[in-house]
């Protein structure tokens, strides 16, 4: 089931404090960048966080599973914690930063 652009755009809303973000259509699904940096994809209505230490210690506890089949574990958000924006700029923020650390 792909998933839907208002939900994306929900999920892309709720991510703004952390950034710029913006989603990409990719293989039926979505990619999300903050600042031009890929820090994961939104499958089947559901937000996949790319797993780095940092992101890792603010989520702690959260599921790893992989947001379709053949793909890597990620760090699934629950719907609930959509909510909490503090939280996820901190977590997004965080994912962005190791990220482009790890690029250079």
């Amino acid at each position: 089931m792909a998933s839907h652009r208002e939900t994306v755009d929900y999920i892309c809303e709720q991510m703004a404090g952390a950034g710029d973000i913006r989603a990409k259509r990719m293989f039926g699904e979505y990619g999300v960048y903050c600042d031009d940096i890929f820090i994961g994809v939104i499958c089947n209505d559901t937000l996949y966080v790319k797993p780095t230490p940092q992101g890792d210690a603010i989520a702690d506890g959260l599921d790893r599973v992989p947001p379709y089949q053949g793909a890597k574990p990620s760090i699934e958000v629950p719907e609930d914690r959509l909510e909490d924006h503090g939280w996820l700029a901190g977590l997004i923020q965080a994912t962005r930063d190791a990220l482009s650390t790890s690029s250079r």
